[in-house]
């Protein structure tokens, strides 16, 4: 008797296989989507692109999607249990891809072969049966909600629920501000820039080539508008993957750029060739780096849980628990500490991080300030940032979830510029 002929692999199912191993690399590796993207087989562009959009959908999601799950089964299932790591992707094509229900089943227990696939089956079928629909402001994870809550308040963790359902517009930085008022289709919403839909194709779109912008979150924009216009040499201590360094060269300072990773300086010189933007860079470790001389300003956007960019990267609040934001704010206070002896007599250091955890912005200068009592806050003057951006009462700048909402939203930074003392 001849072997029965085997079923073709539903279409997609490539691209299904790769979303769920970077959903499991996420949620049970800690890794970022980008890193867990790098896992298994390579794909075309297009599928590639479609697995990443399908994790990431499901992480905007995750916790709502977790309760249908939970709705529709006798028993829980385990947070890391194939099945249930299955239905949250199916799930989450439904209310973020609106993908159609013969390809949501179609696609899903192939992913459970040899496994619970009739459990997979009845779960979808009466969570399809009654009726999934797009969640306009989905849960954060319980830990986040609650710490935010207690940072910022509800009405930020409303703001963040409906932030998280959105796509980012996309922001482009100018070194002209003429160019930048002037690019086709276009809002602007500061000085050197203007902003776009997210879907636009980045290569495709006017001036690329010409090298007469880059892209940068308008909030990742502001630090780089605090260095003063009369420092002369100016150093970028974090400076990949290069948009602050660019904006530097491009308002005339000598910048020198430094970052421990060789192949990152290498991307931020391919960035700086199309800009035609010059800077001096530098592969070190910034916390042990002597070189020898100051500079006028310094400019340190510090490694940190990256909580403020969970719009284009929903992982962090699952990858950035309380451990690791005690460890990145460590490492924020040895950095900062350091950068303050390259700093000029006078210069300007300006502190950055794209965070919204208090202990990785305001607690780390009121413990550098505790310990040099002589450096002083400097708010930003007028004319130096946007008009919507008001200092704190300390001096500082903070962006939450909810300003601009209107106008698409700002990644969550936190911001200080400081004085070192006169000799």
């Amino acid at each position: 008797m001849p072997s029965p002929i085997p079923n073709p692999a539903p279409d997609g199912l490539p691209a299904r296989e790769a979303a769920l191993r970077m959903l499991d690399g996420v949620l049970r590796r800690g890794q970022t989507l980008e890193a867990a993207a790098q896992g298994g087989p390579s794909l075309p562009p297009a599928d590639q692109a479609l697995a990443l959009a399908i994790a990431g959908e499901t992480l905007r999601r995750l916790p709502d999607i977790d309760l249908m799950i939970d709705s529709a089964t006798r028993l829980r299932l385990a947070d890391d249990a194939k099945a249930r790591m299955v239905l949250r992707l199916a799930l989450g094509q439904k209310v973020g891809l609106g993908t159609p229900d013969h390809a949501l089943v179609a696609t899903a227990l192939p992913l459970v072969d040899g496994g619970p696939r009739r459990l997979v089956h009845g779960v979808l079928g009466t969570l399809l049966r009654r009726g999934v629909h797009l969640f306009d402001a989905p849960r954060l994870p319980v830990e986040v909600e609650e710490r935010w809550r207690r940072a910022w308040g509800t009405p930020v963790v409303d703001a963040a629920r409906r932030a998280i359902a959105q796509r980012a517009p996309l922001d482009l930085t100018f070194k002209d501000d003429a160019a930048g008022r002037a690019f086709p289709a276009a809002a602007s919403l500061a000085t050197r820039h203007a902003r776009l839909d997210e879907s636009s194709n980045v290569a495709e779109l006017p001036g690329f080539e010409d090298g007469g912008w880059w892209v940068q979150d308008l909030a990742a924009s502001l630090p780089a508008r605090l260095i003063p216009a009369a420092a002369n040499t100016v150093l970028d201590l974090c400076a990949a993957p290069g948009g602050k360094t660019m904006q530097l060269a491009a308002a005339g300072h000598a910048v020198t750029a430094l970052d421990r990773k060789q192949s990152r300086l290498a991307r931020l010189q391919q960035n700086l060739d199309r800009t035609k933007l010059h800077a001096e860079l530098v592969t070190a470790d910034a916390l042990d780096w002597a070189p020898g001389r100051t500079f006028d300003a310094i400019l340190v956007d510090a490694t940190c849980s990256a909580t403020g960019t969970f719009r284009r990267h929903p992982e962090v609040l699952y990858r950035a628990r309380p451990a690791i934001i005690a460890e990145t704010a460590a490492l924020q206070a040895r950095l900062l500490a350091h950068a303050a002896t390259l700093l000029e007599p006078g210069g300007a250091l300006v502190f950055a991080t794209c965070s919204l955890e208090p202990e990785e912005g305001e607690a780390i200068i009121a413990d550098f300030l505790g310990a040099h009592p002589a450096f002083a806050i400097a708010p930003p003057t007028e004319g130096e940032l946007p008009p919507f951006i008001t200092p704190t009462e300390a001096g500082f700048v903070r962006i939450l979830p909810g300003m601009l909402e209107e106008e698409g939203g700002l990644d969550g930074f936190f911001i200080a510029r400081l004085v070192a003392p006169r000799d």
